[in-house]
């Protein structure tokens, strides 16, 4: 394997396990451990954890090593903010933009997100709610807010207050959101569609 493609193979696997919670605040990432596990060499594990590093998701210690960042009250508040921003200009976009095709698509996972209350599945349900929030920055149809959101660490901010969701009433209040914003959407009722929005995002900064 190439030495790029290595060190891209460690990046998108600890960015990934970063950005969905499996490696905690604090977590020290070891060079040789991450070598070892994802049979990429040292080198490539060293590129990837500065590349990370350069993102903001990891910090180095004051002895040197790779920490994961911890997730600050004021991280919290400027990630709140830019998400707020860049969904409502999502909406803007899709209202011209989106596709039938990607509306019921929008459909299916509220779906998804409602079967998994059901079940009690609140880990599943969490999933879908973050896919159904990358669906509408996508529906935009513009490939550089998709990039910005992507690279803006979104992803742990929505763990985080997703996991302090835990009345069930709290789940069926963001299904019943999800769907008016799709409705809104087939309407092209755009208002409604960011009034929507708003509540639904600034409702979660209150379980912080």
């Amino acid at each position: 394997m190439k030495e790029e493609s290595q060190a891209g193979k460690a990046y998108f696997e600890i960015r990934k396990q970063i950005l969905s919670n499996q490696l905690g605040s604090g977590t020290r990432l070891k060079e040789d451990e991450w070598a070892k596990r994802l049979e990429v060499n040292r080198s490539g594990i060293r590129e990837a954890l500065t590349r990370l590093t350069g993102e903001q998701l990891l910090v180095s210690g004051p002895k040197g090593g790779f920490f994961v960042k911890p997730f600050t009250i004021e991280d919290v508040t400027e990630t709140s903010q830019l998400r707020e921003i860049l969904e409502m200009g999502a909406l803007q976009l899709s209202i011209v933009n989106i596709t039938p095709e990607k509306l019921d698509e929008l459909d299916m996972i509220c779906d998804d997100y409602s079967a998994m209350i059901e079940k009690g599945y609140f880990g599943g349900a969490l999933e879908a709610d973050m896919r159904f929030h990358e669906l509408l920055i996508e529906s935009a149809g513009n490939k550089k807010l998709k990039n910005v959101y992507q690279m803006s660490n979104i992803p742990l901010l929505h763990h985080k207050v997703g996991k302090l969701h835990t009345h069930v009433n709290d789940y069926r209040l963001t299904d019943k959101e999800h769907r008016q914003i799709v409705g809104a959407l087939r309407d092209k009722d755009l208002k409604l569609a960011i009034d929507t929005l708003i509540a639904h995002l600034r409702r979660g900064k209150y379980f912080l």
